[in-house]
């Protein structure tokens, strides 16, 4: 088992050491292992958990409620899924992308789109979002067979869904999260289309007649939130995801 030190943490999760010994010491958020001489050392489990706290603090969530979130999810089913990632990974390192897209297929079967994308998908593109070009490559091969499969969900429901809808990026750099993001969308009864690439200035006025689906990332703005607020209060059919 892979033990790291917390400066190795803090660089992998892109947390301030003194943030993490505050999530352990006054949240009791993580608790890793002590070596004789008194250093912290953390298991790959502890990282995941760290990326997890990060997520809920970027979207606004305050660290003193962060724990009750994770509760929600027992320690069996964290590590059903972490299992999971470590299947997922396994056929990416061997390349076969065949494999990969049956994969996706059955598990699409079994879970929603919500389910697979918040404990499986999130935290493992979070795992392969490093520096390292053989994790870069990964992702890379990830989301095309992401997206692919995505595009196969959407054509497939629309032809039952009956509400039109644009999933629109606005200030966001990741096009994989818009994907996911309609998929889910899809799921709730959205017939929808992708805009491929983020916007950095959105105007409702051009999409006249059409409903907007928005994402504007984990941790939206205020000014980006009150600015779609105007939007419907002057008619536009426009929304914001993941909020």
């Amino acid at each position: 088992m892979a033990l790291y030190t917390i400066g190795e943490v803090a660089l992998l999760c892109d947390v301030n050491p003194i943030t993490l010994r505050a999530w352990q010491r006054r949240y009791g958020l993580v608790k890793p292992q002590r070596t004789e001489g008194g250093h912290r050392l953390f298991t790959e489990a502890d990282i995941d958990r760290i990326r997890e706290i990060k997520r809920w603090v970027d979207t606004g969530v305050q660290v003193s409620k962060v724990q009750s979130l994770l509760n929600n999810e027992t320690d069996s089913e964290r590590d059903g899924w972490r299992a999971q990632q470590e299947v997922v990974l396994q056929i990416l390192q061997s390349g076969n992308l065949h494999r990969l897209r049956l994969w996706f297929k059955e598990r699409g079967h079994d879970y929603p789109a919500e389910t697979l994308t918040t404990h499986l998908l999130l935290p493992l593109r979070r795992r392969l979002q490093g520096q390292q070009p053989a994790l870069l490559l990964m992702l890379s091969l990830l989301d095309g067979v992401l997206i692919s499969y995505i595009c196969s969900c959407l054509s497939s429901a629309r032809k039952k869904n009956s509400r039109e809808a644009l999933i629109i990026g606005w200030n966001v750099q990741d096009t994989t999260r818009l994907w996911l993001e309609g998929w889910m969308a899809s799921q709730q009864g959205w017939r929808v289309e992708v805009l491929a690439h983020s916007v950095s200035q959105l105007r409702p006025e051009m999409f006249d007649g059409q409903t907007l689906l928005v994402w504007c990332g984990e941790a939206p703005t205020a000014a980006q939130q009150k600015q779609l607020l105007d939007w419907r209060e002057n008619g536009h059919d426009i929304f914001s995801l993941g909020n």
